[in-house]
């Protein structure tokens, strides 16, 4: 069946099996065909002969993002004569990092998002309206219209922001699904209900939301996705993925995690000494890539900080979940006391109706330590309202960092950069 994964439903014992046994190409491939691993290999003596097992992986070291921006070429393991899409995401260092895809990888990532998006309920035959780019290099955009042709769905490319644009597509294509970012949603129905569109009763069932996070380090909605489905009662299905690891983690119908495509990718989930934790505890994610051509990763550090579940899913699915994204692991914040990630700003801000915009700076005070200005544009500019958002961040987050009021054109300058494919919503500016 198109876009769905049979490996999923078999034993955790078979899928570790089968996993091994792709882990052993993938290393072979690289050591073969990578400049970088050829000599990363050989730098550390490792005898790749001998990592048999998912647990022997653990005694390879690490790479970084730094590592891929310093020998971005070095990674390559095909002519570029063979790569079809360039694709880039953001360096540590400055300038964007490279991936090529060859037409396999490309066919590698149309059956992930398939398999992705029948995961969360869409079919053949579904309409789905996507509203992210998929130009400008970026590989999510072309990833979900790859994988909604694989599927057999119809796609209504309509791309980002616009909400009239949005609900005259709606309107007349009639899309069971949306992908697009959740906040962009609280934008659709505002405009519905100014405009008069009976947007309740329209024909989207579901929408894949894509780069915030809708659950709670337990699983539970946050805020922004009980703020939209009080509005607006349709399925919200979380899913998490990267330029790096070309593959995804997308929630079922029971919406206890992203389920992981085990023929695609391997995790582990570290803490700051490279140790395994145990499942449930938070710690950064390592993946290893799966049948990729173009640029395979072993053992690379995401930053992306994650919780495993792997109890059993009622989906049927033997596969475990990852929770949300709960921050970068470089974007923690320590502010009088506390430890948190921007995310858990985000998601308090957005709580709130009256704020248009909003962006996070955080900064190194005097004396050293983390300090937060956030900037925040409403049309409410009270005192009282200035309180009740301290008193939230009080009760939710036990601080209250600096607020100031800005104009929305000023902040909008800020967010939304000609150069950036994803508004600026954080701002690290920490010596």
């Amino acid at each position: 069946m198109e876009g769905k994964s049979f490996i999923e439903y078999q034993s955790t014992e078979e899928i570790k099996k089968q996993q091994e046994s792709l882990m052993k190409d993938a290393l072979i491939y690289a050591e073969s065909n990578s400049p970088f691993y050829k000599s990363f290999f050989k730098e550390f003596n490792i005898d790749i002969s001998q990592i048999k097992t998912l647990e022997d992986l653990a005694q390879l070291p690490t790479i970084t993002k730094d590592d891929l921006q310093k020998c971005n070429d070095d990674f390559f393991c095909v002519d570029k004569t063979q790569i079809i899409d360039y694709a880039t995401t953001s360096g540590t260092l400055g300038d964007p990092v490279t991936f090529g895809l060859t037409d396999k990888d490309l066919d590698r990532l149309a059956f992930n998002e398939a398999t992705s998006f029948a995961c969360a309920g869409i079919q053949k035959g579904d309409v789905v309206q996507l509203m992210t780019t998929i130009d400008r290099r970026f590989m999510a955009g072309l990833a979900y219209f790859l994988g909604l042709r694989k599927l057999g769905a119809g796609v209504v490319r309509v791309g980002a922001g616009v909400p009239q644009l949005q609900w005259d597509s709606i309107l007349k294509y009639k899309p069971k699904y949306l992908i697009g970012v959740p906040s962009f949603l609280l934008k659709l129905i505002d405009y519905a209900e100014k405009e008069g569109i009976d947007y309740k009763n329209s024909s989207v069932e579901g929408v894949i939301c894509i780069g915030e996070a809708l659950r709670t380090a337990d699983l539970e909605p946050t805020i922004l996705a009980n703020r939209i489905r009080s509005k607006w009662p349709i399925d919200l299905f979380s899913t998490y993925a990267s330029t790096e690891m070309g593959a995804a983690f997308t929630e079922c119908e029971f919406h206890k995690g992203g389920h992981i495509i085990p023929s695609l990718i391997i995790t582990e989930i570290v803490d700051d000494e490279n140790q395994l934790v145990a499942d449930g505890e938070l710690g950064e994610l390592v993946i290893t890539t799966l049948g990729v051509e173009g640029v395979p990763l072993i053992r690379f550090k995401t930053g992306d900080m994650v919780r495993k579940h792997s109890e059993g899913c009622a989906c049927g699915r033997n596969t475990y979940r990852l929770g949300p994204v709960e921050g970068r692991k470089k974007q923690m914040i320590k502010y009088k006391g506390t430890t948190f990630y921007p995310p858990a700003i985000h998601d308090i801000l957005t709580s709130f109706k009256q704020i248009d915009l909003h962006s996070v700076e955080v900064s190194t005070n005097a004396i050293g330590t983390d300090e937060i200005v956030i900037r925040i544009a409403s049309s409410e500019q009270s005192d009282e309202f200035m309180n009740t958002i301290k008193d939230t961040f009080r009760a939710k987050l036990r601080v209250t960092p600096k607020i100031e009021w800005e104009s929305l054109d000023q902040l909008q300058m800020q967010v939304f950069q000609p150069n950036s494919r994803k508004p600026i919503t954080f701002v690290d500016k920490r010596i």
